[in-house]
């Protein structure tokens, strides 16, 4: 269960809070497997903390020679003991908190583990809404401070919490009213405790809150800040800055003077009990109840509690902190779980195996573009290698579209939000083997459709069935998804190129690499690389330009061999030249496949065996290029505002 989303001012939807009781119900599953760990840590610090407290007794045995006149030769027992307990006490302490350390460490990398696989899956339309400084913030801030507690706190709280247990549990057989004199501080350290967590909760939770806006904010800005001095907005959104900014300090600032006042109210209880110990020693010692030595260990085994006391009621304070960070990190992997779809019922477009985000390139099937050599209609074999360079059988030249590998849209409808519509009852079926371009204006609804059809994004109404809902079990490569989609943002990721082609398929052998890229004709570029395929790539690494880092991710795609593919709009980054280089690459990528791309160029129509036009959502014309075209409709003037400047031959 979360909270709802708080809004972030200005429409942003910031993403969910989990609640107390979902954060609790979170953390006992992340700990359920180590629970064996758990005991024996908890276990360990027990036995160290019960060695430790003879340290008092002893000391107070030697105040009793001391102060009865004793031989000098009676210390040495107390002495010796003295050293023994430290020693015993060291080495358990470390055991014990080297075995806690261990399981805060295996929860929070399950933890870890468990968010970015939530944050990889997050609905598309949803992290828009939020927009990416919110998740940011989660990933950074919230993380480190939920690390924090886990590598410092953790162990120190459960150091403390044993040794004030069991402190009260030596004043007690020390004499019953020792125990009952310190007690007089608990109600003060338990209203101060009470009175810090009742305002700790809300104020560290909208802490975090403001500064995922603040964030948020930030990047927007500095994100867009070519259009803000375009529009001379810079003063307004320096204001915006600066409000959300002014709202986190402030929230800051009330974090520190509740911090102090928390303080202040400690010290009063140390001293309320520190006197109520000494006042009752005083009286016990002169009714001969016990001796100075027990007395004196009384007020030693109080004097003790200050630093495991102060640090428990001290480690509420990162304890609220990190509770309130891990309520943020579970309400993102709440909001990730996608439910079951139901028996009987038709779900709306599942999700891939799961579908692969990938960065790259643009198909183009094999026909060529008006203003090249050729006249566009003209057919060209698509998934020609490099002359002169062979293909190893393991990626084969010719893929087979499998007859599984159709896909049927049926009534799918979309909106963004409630009154924003983008689709509107939109039926579509891919044969298999079938390419099928996507065309129409821009916010028509291309890339909504487009992300729906891959699993991405869930629509608001309709069904998809296919390799991406998984009621079609369509074959992929080994261990392969059964569909990919290829987006036109593009990312390098850090490491050899080799390690960033495997992303898509880890046990490809050097061959399978090469044979991947000569498909897409990327091996020469490759190959002329310093190191070749071992060459260190993305940030700090080799630089690639938007074009041959379009071809990586289309080598990715011939890698994971998926039996459907779908392309959103990847040679707008590209050049004229480069655009027609990658349509090369991705009309070889696509050969064998199931295919729906988003054209950004109509070369890219051209090459579909159909083509499908989108108005405002809606399918408006669905048919060849040479049809449509011929047809004098929507397509048909889009063909002819495109084609006009480059003086093509009519085919």
């Amino acid at each position: 269960m979360t909270t709802p989303p708080h809004t972030a001012g200005e429409g942003a939807e910031l993403l969910p809070v989990a609640t107390a009781a979902r954060t609790r119900a979170a953390l006992r599953t992340l700990v359920r497997p180590d629970r064996g760990l758990a005991l024996t840590g908890i276990g360990v610090l027990v036995a160290a903390t019960v060695v430790g407290l003879l340290v008092q007794p002893l000391l107070g045995r030697i105040v009793d020679i001391v102060a009865d006149g004793r031989p000098a030769g009676d210390l040495t027992l107390p002495v010796v003991l003295l050293i023994a307990v430290a020693a015993v006490q060291g080495v358990t302490t470390t055991f014990g908190l080297t075995r806690v350390a261990r399981l805060g460490e295996t929860v929070l990398a399950r933890l870890r583990e468990q968010f970015v696989e939530r944050a990889l899956n997050l609905p598309a339309d949803r992290l828009e809404r939020a927009g990416s400084g919110d998740l940011t913030a989660r990933v950074t801030g919230d993380v480190a401070r939920v690390t924090e507690a886990v590598r410092s706190a953790l162990p120190e709280m459960a150091r403390s919490v044993l040794a004030i247990g069991l402190t009260l549990g030596a004043l007690a057989l020390l004499d019953v009213r020792f125990l009952l004199a310190a007690l007089l501080a608990v109600p003060v350290q338990l209203l101060t405790a009470r009175w810090y967590v009742r305002r700790a909760v809300t104020l560290y939770a909208d802490q975090r809150v403001a500064n995922g806006a603040q964030q948020q904010q930030l990047l927007e800005t500095i994100g867009g800040a070519v259009t803000v001095r375009g529009h001379r907005l810079e003063e307004r959104h320096t204001e915006r800055g600066a409000d959300r900014s002014r709202k986190a300090v402030d929230l800051t600032m009330r974090s520190v003077n509740l911090v102090l006042g928390f303080y202040g109210r400690l010290h009063i209880a140390e001293y309320i009990g520190l006197a109520a110990v000494l006042i009752a020693g005083c009286w016990l010692v002169r009714d001969g109840a016990v001796s100075i030595g027990t007395a004196t260990a009384a007020a030693l085994y109080f004097h003790s509690l200050f630093g495991p006391v102060n640090a428990a009621l001290v480690l509420l304070d990162d304890a609220q902190s990190a509770a309130a960070g891990l309520a943020r990190l579970v309400g993102v992997t709440d909001l990730a779980e996608q439910p079951e779809p139901k028996p009987g019922k038709p779900e709306a477009a599942g999700r891939p195996e799961p579908g692969r985000l990938e960065p790259a390139g643009k198909p183009e099937p094999g026909r060529r573009e008006p203003d090249g050599e050729p006249l566009p209609g003209e057919p060209e074999p698509a998934g020609k290698a490099t002359p002169g360079k062979a293909v190893p059988a393991s990626v084969p030249r010719q893929r087979v579209a499998s007859p599984e590998a159709a896909v049927s849209v049926h009534a799918v409808s979309h909106a963004y939000g409630p009154g924003r519509p983008v689709l509107h009852e939109v039926s579509l079926t891919l044969a298999p083997g079938e390419h099928v371009a996507l065309v129409g204006a821009s916010g028509a609804g291309k890339s909504t459709l487009a992300r729906i059809v891959a699993g991405v994004q869930q629509p608001t109404a309709g069904t998809v069935t296919g390799p991406t809902a998984g009621t079609v079990t369509a074959p992929a490569g080994p261990g392969g998804p059964s569909v990919v989609l290829v987006t036109q943002e593009v990312h390098v990721f850090t490491g050899t190129l080799a390690d960033d082609l495997r992303l898509a398929r880890p046990d490809a052998t050097d061959d399978d690499l090469r044979a991947a890229l000569a498909t897409v004709d990327a091996l020469d570029w490759a190959a002329a690389l310093p190191d070749g395929l071992a060459t260190v790539v993305g940030e700090g690494g080799h630089r690639l330009d938007a074009a041959r880092a379009q071809q990586l991710a289309l080598a990715r795609l011939v890698l994971a061999d998926p039996a459907l593919a779908v392309l959103d709009e990847a040679t707008a980054e590209a050049g004229s030249a480069g655009a027609r280089a990658l349509e090369r690459s991705a009309g070889a990528a696509l050969t064998g496949r199931t295919a729906l791309v988003v054209a950004h160029r109509l070369t890219q129509a051209v090459a579909a065996d159909r083509v499908v036009v989108l108005e405002a959502g809606r399918v408006v014309e669905s048919g060849p290029h040479e049809m449509l075209r011929d047809a004098d409709g929507p397509y048909a003037a889009l063909w002819r505002a495109w084609s006009g400047s480059r003086a093509a031959p009519h085919p």
